[in-house]
């Protein structure tokens, strides 16, 4: 494992290189440390069945699975390996999960409960709640990605944003893109317009387009000047308590469940209802595998089906079917 991770290199993002160190040394610590080349399918299932015994879910045992197994198969493209022992590895069978959207209400009601919970806080400390959902249910963009734009990835002649990775400067830290390279989203007049307005009261020399001035100063002054700020940290400590934050505005806004990724679904299924194609979504959304795509395709085909089920039973097939349970 350190031998394929160790010649692997930068090839990978940091933080997938964890998650595979993590899942290897799991697998590890399950079957003994053992030769390598002595590994077996049985290993692969004791593993699995191991790890369902301890509570982890379906979905976590096929991507620790998945993570092994790409390590074996490294092993056979550098001919360390003759086969990859986890080859013919059953996955633990997964119920497909519902894609969970906000309706168009609940989106109103929470961008005005955004509006209430920052006007009651300190704009020097606070996120810009409102403007964020709002860009997040128009772009699809990940919170990573919103956290990490800076004013430069706006082109407001354009009426652009674009998705792109961020250089270790005194200015900026460290990040990466998800699954694609660069990707550049469309803004309308209206979004642009709240963005400039947004950007006028901002004080000078802060880069971050959603990042709060007093935050970024912390990050700067402290975390980075000491040198405690790891590439993970431009993923999960950009905002502190942003997950508590998103569901107090959920609870003011009276939606009962959603998580903030559940936007960026919004925002995927609402470019289809709209007529986008599905290669057209993909780019957009940045999505590297089709299939992802193709869910969301599949999930709002179903509603759509729900929608017209409510609107022929409303028009003028209701009536005739009306009419024709009398004569029946």
């Amino acid at each position: 494992m350190k031998d394929s991770l160790a010649r692997t290199g930068d090839q990978i993002r940091k933080s997938t290189r964890e998650e595979y160190e993590s899942a290897m040394n799991d697998f590890i610590e399950t079957i003994g440390n053992i030769d390598y080349q002595s590994v077996t399918l049985e290993h692969g299932e004791y593993y699995r069945q191991a790890c369902l015994d301890k509570g982890n879910k379906p979905a976590t045992v096929v991507k620790k699975l998945s993570e092994i197994k790409a390590i074996f198969q490294t092993a056979v493209v550098r001919r360390q390996l003759e086969e990859n022992p986890l080859k013919y590895i059953k996955m633990p069978k997964q119920s497909q999960s519902n894609i969970h959207t906000f309706r168009n209400g609940e989106c109103r009601r929470l961008i005005k409960s955004a509006q209430d919970y920052i006007q009651e806080r300190n704009s020097q400390t606070t996120l810009k709640w409102d403007l964020l959902i709002l860009i997040n249910l128009s772009t699809a963009m990940r919170r990573g990605e919103l956290l990490n734009c800076i004013w430069g990835d706006i082109d407001f002649e354009e009426q652009t944003i674009e998705i792109t990775p961020k250089q270790d400067t005194p200015e900026t830290w460290h990040w990466l893109i998800k699954d694609t390279d660069r990707r550049t989203l469309p803004l309308t007049d209206g979004l642009t317009q709240l963005l400039i307005n947004h950007q006028t009261r901002q004080p000078e020399g802060y880069p971050y387009v959603f990042v709060p001035p007093a935050r970024y100063d912390l990050i700067q002054q402290k975390y980075r000047a000491q040198g405690d700020w790891k590439y993970s940290d431009s993923r999960l400590k950009v905002v502190r308590n942003f997950e508590k934050q998103f569901k107090l505005i959920l609870k003011r806004a009276h939606v009962k469940k959603g998580t903030f990724h559940d936007l960026r679904k919004t925002a995927i299924c609402n470019w289809f209802v709209e007529g986008l194609r599905e290669y057209e979504v993909m780019k957009l959304a940045g999505h590297s595998d089709f299939r992802t795509t193709h869910k969301y395709y599949l999930a709002v085909v179903d509603n759509l089906k729900d929608r017209a089920r409510e609107v022929i039973d409303r028009g003028l097939c209701k009536k005739l079917v009306q009419i024709g349970a009398r004569r029946v």
